[in-house]
Formats: structure tokens, sequence, C-alpha cells
């Protein structure tokens, strides 16, 4: 099975696997509430999939603070 983005060039655009996990989450959440998709290649409707294209093309990206990622 074909991972797509593959994990590694995700890995490459955040600093941990949970930070990776947190932001497409968050971001899953908020694709779902209605918020547009940012990301040019958009070939599935899957909230997280697509959060992971956004990672991925830096659409969206995150700042680490004391109280957590936002």
């Amino acid at each position: 099975m074909m991972v797509k983005p593959p994990l590694k060039d995700l890995e490459k655009k955040v600093d941990s696997k949970y930070t990776l996990v947190t932001l497409a989450a968050k971001r899953a959440r908020e694709l779902t509430d209605g918020s547009p998709c940012l990301a040019d290649e958009q070939p599935t409707e899957k909230p997280v999939s697509l959060a992971f294209y956004e990672i991925v093309e830096e659409k969206i990206t995150f700042k680490r603070t004391k109280e957590g990622i936002k």
C-alpha cells in the first residue's frame, strides 16, 4: 500500500511524529467543520488526508508554545 503524501516528506515539515498527528488532527477537524481546503492537490475527500496534503505543501504550519501547538 502506497501512502500519499509519503511519510518521509511529512516528517520533514514537522519536528516530531507527535506534532504531525496533532497538527493533522486539528486541521482535519477544521476541514470537517467547513473550512476550505488549501492544498493544490486534492485527490480525496477525506479530511485527514487533505490535512496531510496541506502540511506537505506547507499551506499550514505550526508554532510550538508552552501551552501546546498553535
